[in-house]
């Protein structure tokens, strides 16, 4: 329980902790922030990374001379990019393997392979802006067997949108005086905004389930 109270209180005071990693690490903060979306994206154990929510606001504080945004959202892409083909990698040496882990849910594995099923190759880009699903769509895409050229093109498409999407976001709004003294309600909005193709694909699934 405690854990999940910490979760939550990073992700609603995300501006705090970011100022609070770039006054104690200055240049270093690059790295730290290449790294959390690496992971998020790249392991499919650390689907509760802060994601969307991370990149409005690391372009909030680039608007504010913290960071340079142009070498910030380059960064970003590749880690973006780089965790998927990873995440990809590992999803095709296990196969179907993966659904015999225990410590996987296999429940986000099936929402995911249904995501796939719906929307296809696109999955993968569309994924991007849903939370979880974005961190599972390029493992389950792995176990598919999806062609390493296929998924490619839509990883690096759908990679460079969501972060130059919500870093420029964050930069262009994040210091608007109501932004910053409301930044808790916009996060919530954010993650909210996130789940909504996932809250519409479980509707559907539902309605189609009485039917």
């Amino acid at each position: 329980m405690d854990f999940i109270k910490n979760i939550i209180d990073v992700f609603l005071h995300l501006d705090e902790y970011l100022q609070t990693i770039i006054t104690s690490y200055g240049g270093w903060t690059y790295a730290i922030l290449f790294l959390v979306i690496f992971v998020e994206t790249g392991l499919v154990i650390m689907p509760f990374l802060p994601g969307d929510s991370l990149l409005f606001a690391a372009g909030t504080f680039a608007a504010l001379g913290s960071f340079n945004v142009w070498g910030l959202i380059g960064l970003l892409i590749i880690a973006a990019v780089g965790g998927d083909a990873v995440n990809y990698s590992i999803g095709h040496y296990l196969g179907e393997r993966a659904y015999d882990i225990k410590w996987i849910k296999r429940e986000y594995l099936e929402k995911t392979h249904a995501f796939f099923e719906k929307h296809g190759g696109k999955a993968i880009f569309l994924a991007r802006f849903v939370p979880i699903v974005r961190t599972f769509a390029p493992f389950v895409a792995g176990i598919g067997k999806m062609t390493y050229g296929h998924f490619a093109t839509y990883n690096v498409v759908g990679g460079v949108t969501w972060v130059a999407l919500f870093t420029l976001l964050g930069y262009f709004f994040g210091n608007i005086p109501f932004v910053k003294k409301n930044f808790e309600l916009v996060i919530i909005v954010i993650i909210l905004v996130s789940v909504v193709p996932m809250f519409v694909e479980w509707w559907k699934h539902r309605q189609a389930a009485k039917a």
